[in-house]
């Protein structure tokens, strides 16, 4: 095991898909119940490296790294990066992985790819533990922009092949103030443990790992409408717990419809789930499972060990 390797850490893995590979990492019992773990938008599996050592090591923990992401393998020329292909990549996983059944912790983006898996395999899901990320994304004008999102998307992908751009270098200290600037909610360490996975040494220096054709989120998230997720809600047969930073992404918006959006989300669950869904709130900001992820660890562990009782469905 390497020096930078996180505490706890068995094995690195490489998981075959056919476009190359899905790297991921695991922690904890082989034979315990199996966790999958799932990273923030342009980040990767390290962001995980200072919590999941925190949590009950009688559970399997494997954080994979999206396709584009760290160590994984980037998706052809010409494939676009869309959140369906993401939901297909965790179905690649755990076939993969021979899981039948299993939970989902997903951080930001991670957890609205997690929530896509779970509303589209419920009966695969045990548990879902969201990390300061909604279960899905609203947008009460969401025709218009979705329709802007998508030819974003399509322009955005022709100009990076067009321009065939090598990939720049940097120094670690270039890179890290980027990083810091563009994520005021991450510390310096935090950036550095990102930055270990997400680059690459070459000659010169520093090149990141992560495919130029990622850029904006939004290109690659799908929103839905209200009824759609009251909808989705309703289906859904497992535990959820959401996990909302005080001082975290929601917060930070400045935009009303989406922290109402927010509101009417954790709404819709507690109405319909009861005592299958858990809320709390933490102090911290949007990464405080990496920053201070004592706040947040006791209570994935807890949510993890509990032998629910699933209603009887009807």
């Amino acid at each position: 095991m390497s020096e930078n390797a996180a505490p706890g850490l068995i094995s690195e893995l490489k998981l075959a898909v056919p476009w190359g590979h899905i790297a991921a990492k695991a922690w904890g019992s082989l034979q315990g119940p199996p966790v999958l773990c799932l990273h923030g938008w342009l980040d990767n599996t390290s962001s995980f490296d200072r919590l999941i050592p925190l949590l009950p090591q009688d559970f399997y923990y494997v954080a994979m790294d999206f396709g584009g992401h760290g160590l994984s393998s980037h998706y052809s020329p010409g494939v676009p990066y869309y959140l369906q292909t993401f939901v297909s990549e965790i179905r690649r996983v755990v076939a993969a992985l021979k899981w039948n059944r299993f939970s989902i912790l997903g951080h930001s983006f991670g957890g609205v790819v997690g929530g896509m898996f779970f509303c589209t395999f419920p009966e695969m899901v045990d548990k879902l533990i969201l990390l300061d990320t909604p279960l899905f994304l609203l947008e009460s004008d969401e025709m218009e922009k979705l329709l802007t999102y998508k030819r974003r998307a399509i322009e955005h992908v022709l100009q990076v092949e067009a321009s065939q751009e090598p990939s720049h270098v940097f120094s670690l200290k270039q890179l890290l103030q980027r990083l810091l600037k563009s994520n005021s909610h991450l510390s310096e360490e935090c950036g550095e443990l990102l930055l270990q996975r997400g680059t690459t040494k070459v000659a010169t220096g520093l090149v990141l790992n992560r495919d130029q054709r990622l850029a904006w989120a939004e290109n690659s998230i799908d929103f839905i409408s209200r009824e759609l997720c009251a909808h989705s809600i309703r289906k859904l047969q497992a535990h959820v717990l959401l996990i909302k930073a005080v001082h975290g992404y929601f917060d930070s918006r400045q935009n009303y419809s989406e922290k109402e959006s927010l509101s009417f989300m954790i709404d819709t669950m507690k109405s319909t789930l009861k005592e299958q869904f858990q809320f709390v709130e933490v102090p911290g900001n949007h990464c405080v499972h990496m920053s201070e992820p004592q706040h947040v660890a006791s209570i994935i562990s807890s949510f993890l060990q509990c032998t629910h009782m699933l209603p009887a469905q009807l």
